[in-house]
């Protein structure tokens, strides 16, 4: 009998600039993420062009650091990730 495969999870693709040494900073933030949502997404890290550091959820930005002027914070992350995949799940600290 053939395994039915799991449906695809959510894609947190993290886009960073390895120019400006980001790498560091991507990998944490996905630390962060996979450390909350274990089970829910799988992420993706990826060099970019210069100076960019995008975060997007299946295709749709999430977090431009472009637009932002400023990097993301993860408990920011995490409730956006929320309130697309698992609206009514408490997040504990990061939704104080």
């Amino acid at each position: 009998m053939d395994a039915v495969p799991a449906p695809p999870r959510p894609l947190v693709a993290i886009r960073y600039c390895p120019k400006c040494r980001w790498l560091t900073r991507a990998a944490w933030l996905a630390q962060e993420l996979l450390i909350t949502f274990p089970d829910e997404i799988d992420v993706l890290l990826s060099p970019g062009s210069s100076g960019i550091f995008d975060v997007t959820l299946d295709g749709a930005l999430l977090f431009s650091r472009s637009t932002a002027e400023r990097f993301p914070e993860p408990k920011e992350l995490k409730q956006s990730i929320r309130d697309r995949i698992a609206p009514d799940r408490p997040l504990g600290h990061s939704d104080r």
